[in-house]
């Protein structure tokens, strides 16, 4: 038997590291060699590797024990006994293998199954994985709010045999080998003493039943893959990478577990004229140079409707004002956020004849001194130094 490696060594943390760094190394090692996302042939005995040195180094009578006497010191524990009072579900939870949360269903159970003693959780209800969604809605969609059908595939209850795994008209018999708990348990004699461990049982694979004709429909499994038309609803309001909650329509739980959730990931577009900062909305407008100095009314767009906007006469470029009660609707208490419209005086580009002596004069007027345009880089700069 290959010598176990240094429980600091497999997590890759150094020996005075604190809870939380050894927690955030094994969750990464967890994910890397989780059998359910591993394409590695050795990640099932690697993930048990570093399974079982976070269950010791994360406990800290057990920790202690090991930093005094190394593996011997552990061999007064059982292999139960190490995994103890360690909340694999929460380490797991919004990986997508989460086990009693609805995530993947492989997570902390697996740990356990693969160890061998993990034939009591595997016979209790389980409840069903969650399942995602992805939808891309418009501004204006979310702004209102919306009803919407939407297709999602989810694991059912198979209808023909109802979950039994059995063709219809066929029994499952119970287990001879486990006598129908689903487990089986066996003594092992160590150095140190005999300690036992409960292995799920290979005949029924955990089951405590044998089906010898499976059901067409569902091949044996009891649940089959099924697309639903489900009604949802979009509150006013919602934002960007809003995540919503439909319960009971994830995948179906096992043995008389709870179904999972749904959960609807929501994408809001890009608007071509606003820009959203949380409950409220930013529009830039574009003015003339005539509209700030001597001051207008402007229509300026809103997602309900045009109104007018009124602009002073000498308003600087980049003056933002505010259109009360125009932006989002907010989602957890009444009223509507703001819009605020940011003008741009716009310079033109092209001049007549006309409009060019028009503004000379204005110059003249305000005092203000404009080299011809006619006039070279040279001859401005002879006007300048009095020649």
């Amino acid at each position: 038997m290959a010598e176990k490696r240094d429980y600091y060594e497999v997590l890759g943390v150094e020996k005075g590291s604190d809870k939380k760094e050894i927690k955030k190394a094994y969750r990464k090692l967890a994910m890397q060699y989780h059998p359910d996302v591993s394409e590695d042939p050795e990640s099932a005995e690697k993930f048990k590797e570093i399974s079982e040195a976070y269950a010791v180094l994360s406990d800290e009578e057990k920790r202690n024990t090991y930093d005094q006497y190394g593996h011997a010191g552990m061999g007064g524990f059982s292999q139960e006994d190490i995994f103890n009072n360690i909340n694999f579900e929460d380490i797991f939870r919004g990986f997508g293998f989460g086990g009693g949360s609805g995530g993947g269903g492989a997570g902390f159970e697996n740990i356990f199954d693969l160890f061998g003693f993990g034939g009591s959780r595997r016979n209790g209800p389980r409840q069903g994985d969650d399942i995602g969604y992805q939808m891309e809605i418009t501004l204006e969609e979310a702004a209102q709010g919306m009803e919407r059908d939407i297709e999602v595939s989810h694991k059912k209850t198979c209808p023909r045999c109802e979950g039994s795994k059995a063709e219809p008209g066929t029994e499952s018999r119970v287990c001879p080998q486990c006598g129908g708990s689903g487990q089986v348990r066996q003594v092992n004699n160590t150095p140190l003493g005999q300690f036992a461990t409960i292995r799920p049982c290979n005949a029924c694979h955990g089951e405590g039943k044998i089906v010898d004709t499976p059901c067409t429909e569902c091949h044996g499994k009891g649940i089959i893959k099924q697309t639903n038309t489900i009604h949802i609803k979009i509150p006013a309001g919602v934002e960007d990478d809003s995540r919503l909650r439909v319960p009971g329509e994830g995948d179906i739980g096992e043995r008389g577990g709870p179904p999972g959730d749904l959960y609807i990931l929501i994408h809001v577009k890009e608007h071509p004229l606003f820009k959203r900062e949380g409950s409220d909305l930013k529009y830039q407008m574009p003015i003339s140079f005539v509209q700030a100095s001597l001051g207008d009314t402007v229509e300026i767009p809103t997602l309900d409707g045009a109104v007018d906007l009124k602009i002073p006469s000498g308003t600087q470029s980049g003056t933002s004002f505010r259109v009360k009660g125009h932006g989002m609707p907010h989602m957890r208490w009444t009223g509507k956020g703001n819009l605020y419209v940011k003008v741009k005086v716009v310079t033109p580009k092209k001049l007549s004849a006309k409009q060019k002596e028009l503004l000379m004069e204005f110059a003249d007027v305000s005092g203000e001194e404009i080299y011809s345009q006619d006039k070279g880089f040279f001859d401005k700069m002879k006007d300048a130094i009095g020649h």
